[in-house]
């Protein structure tokens, strides 16, 4: 099984590193292969509501955006970990996200979501939130820990210190072995659920 982790902060070994890194080292103990690639310091533009993704499968924006749709399709699972700006993911994550999911064509169902965010006090909870969006109208069952996926600190490698924080990390990471594992089983055993065609209404007549 593979999991791809985001990390949507600028500091490469800053405290949401730190909050995925707990969560590789449960990967690694449970023999699922996880890759932690940083985004947080490209230049990534935001969508531009071309629509041009709809015919080449990709977005126009030929950037780091494409080559990482081609590792999350190929994986079980995705991390997304971003530090809180102003009671919201940041910028570049959110950049990163809206191109991820809107331009990729391939079924995301049955894929595991989980979201971590990083503070120095508050807007945790309004950042997991907004995150966790990305998967449910995807299609992706959102892995739960024991707590809200969270963790503090301010300084670079503060979070260190967060001891219910890490646990928090850890207990998700398990869960979303769990998870994964059993969705793994239930292909295998009953295949997907069945899909109807989607039906799209607008609200202007």
């Amino acid at each position: 099984m593979k999991v791809l982790m985001i990390n949507g902060s600028p500091h490469k070994e800053g405290n949401t590193f730190l909050a995925l890194r707990e969560m590789q080292k449960i990967f690694e103990k449970e023999g699922v292969e996880s890759k932690i690639i940083q985004i947080g310091n490209k230049a990534i533009r935001g969508c531009v509501g071309c629509r041009v993704c709809a015919q080449k499968g990709k977005c126009v924006i030929d950037d780091c955006v494409n080559e990482i749709a081609l590792e999350f399709e190929a994986s079980d699972g995705l991390v997304i970990g971003t530090p809180v700006y102003y009671a919201s993911a940041n910028g570049t994550m959110i950049s990163f996200l809206d191109r991820l999911f809107f331009s990729t064509p391939f079924d995301k169902t049955m894929k595991v979501g989980a979201s971590v965010a990083a503070a120095r006090r508050g807007g945790l909870s309004a950042t997991f939130d907004e995150m966790n969006k990305y998967f449910t109208i995807s299609g992706m069952p959102v892995a739960s820990g024991q707590y809200w996926n969270s963790i503090h600190g301010r300084e670079i490698g503060e979070a260190k210190e967060d001891a219910e924080g890490l646990q928090g990390m850890r207990t998700l990471a398990r869960n979303m072995v769990f998870l994964m594992k059993s969705i793994q089983l239930g292909k295998e055993q009953l295949g997907l659920p069945e899909k109807e065609t989607f039906i799209r209404t607008n609200f202007i007549r």
